[in-house]
């Protein structure tokens, strides 16, 4: 054990006329680990509530979308192929898109109506993991009716169970001598999905594309655009042109999951920062206890310090006696911040005792993810703050003359 830290540590140790000091070093200590305790869990909520949403947002939509402006998109069976030839893509798949009313004996509803290929977009789509009753492929199953696949929260609301028939009503219509006529069609309930977010499972309906087809008054076999699946969910600004170029260039446009809901998480990100600034405050906080503790100690070690000088200690010496005290007080600090907040963190991922509304969030519970950059930063800012708090102590201390200590002692 060096000098340095032998004299540090019994001055902090041995403490026992210097109860005051004692408890301000105690008061610094927990100052630091609660801050730190609280950056963890604040930044882990923050970073679990945004994956949990981007996970179910891709859930449901797909990592990018590639369609013609203005238009429909023909031989998409052959744009498909292309596609999936592109380094980086997982799957393609095609869709139907538009907006219809659905009634049933209990009631109507507006809902997004989604075309989908039951044998390709499994490949895509999360859509066959989030079944609660059915099967994609019950789309396509002989019938009377076509069948079609609801939200747990829309069949809830209108009262729809598996077997139950209901009708769509398409903005596609007929002009006729009465006026415009709706076209409308009737199909069957094959299924129900629950995805977790109230606004897609209230809202969205799922057809075969041939059905879907047939209620928009298709006449050929086109589609809205193509979904595509990427390998690396990050990676997909860099595919979107490669994807572009495949598909022939313009009039083709591929749109990611980051411009589609771009906003959205730059304003989860501003606020996680945000909350990290404000919260790095209680860390400041319990650095500034340091600055009084060093500079306590050092008014009342004033005698001890001359003789150290006197003996030999170089005013470097004396220095780095100041900052392994501050030193120490902020390491013990944050191993204390990390016990009680990877604790906390812990408990409230295993537990999940936070509820908060479905209805409201995209999730029931207050999610908790702890990513180990966010961790070592937490860990750096603490220990640096509490670094640069003994500079100010250390260098007064260094600076002291023996002759004019001892000679006022």
């Amino acid at each position: 054990m060096s000098f340095e830290l032998f004299i540090a540590r019994r001055y902090l140790t041995a403490r026992q006329k210097q109860a005051f000091i004692s408890v301000i070093s105690l008061i610094s200590i927990l100052g630091v680990g609660l801050g730190v305790a609280s950056l963890i869990v604040v930044v882990g909520v923050m970073h679990g509530f945004s994956t949990e949403l981007r996970d179910k947002i891709l859930g449901i939509n797909a990592h990018m979308v590639a369609a013609v402006a203005g238009g429909a998109v023909h031989d998409y069976r052959e744009l498909m192929a292309k596609a999936e030839a592109v380094p980086g893509v997982a799957g393609a798949t095609p869709f139907v898109y538009t907006e219809v009313m659905l009634s049933s004996p209990r009631g109507v509803k507006g809902v997004i109506l989604r075309g989908v290929d039951p044998a390709s977009a499994g490949r895509v789509l999360a859509l066959p993991r989030e079944m609660i009753s059915g099967s994609l492929d019950d789309l396509t199953a002989p019938g009377l009716f076509a069948g079609i696949i609801v939200g747990r929260e829309l069949a809830d609301r209108l009262g729809l169970s598996v077997g139950d028939t209901v009708n769509l009503m398409s903005p596609a219509g007929k002009e006729s001598a009465a006026g415009f006529s709706p076209k409308v069609k009737t199909f069957v309930v094959c299924g129900m999905f629950r995805s977790g977010m109230y606004e897609y499972d209230s809202t969205l309906a799922y057809v075969s594309i041939p059905a879907a087809q047939e209620l928009l008054g298709f006449k050929r076999d086109i589609v809205t655009g193509i979904e595509l699946k990427a390998d690396d969910v990050d990676a997909v600004d860099k595919l979107a042109p490669a994807v572009r170029t495949a598909l022939g260039g313009p009039p083709f446009f591929v749109r990611t999951w980051i411009d589609m809901n771009g906003n959205l998480f730059k304003a989860l990100h501003l606020e996680k920062t945000a909350m990290f600034i404000i919260l790095v405050m209680i860390v400041v906080v319990g650095s500034f206890s340091i600055i009084t503790t060093l500079v306590m100690l050092v008014m009342e070690k004033t005698r001890d310090i001359a003789i150290l000088m006197s003996m030999g200690a170089t005013p470097a010496a004396i220095r780095t006696i100041f900052m392994l005290q501050g030193a120490i007080i902020g390491l013990v600090g944050t191993a204390l911040g990390f016990v009680l907040g990877l604790g906390l963190a812990l408990a409230l991922e295993k537990y999940q005792f936070i509820k908060i509304p479905g209805d409201v969030y995209p999730m029931d519970h207050l999610p908790v993810k702890l990513d180990w950059p966010d961790l070592v930063i937490i860990g750096l800012t603490s220990l640096t703050l509490c670094f640069l708090a003994t500079l100010y102590p250390a260098r007064q201390a260094a600076g002291l003359k023996p002759v004019e200590a001892l000679r006022h002692e």
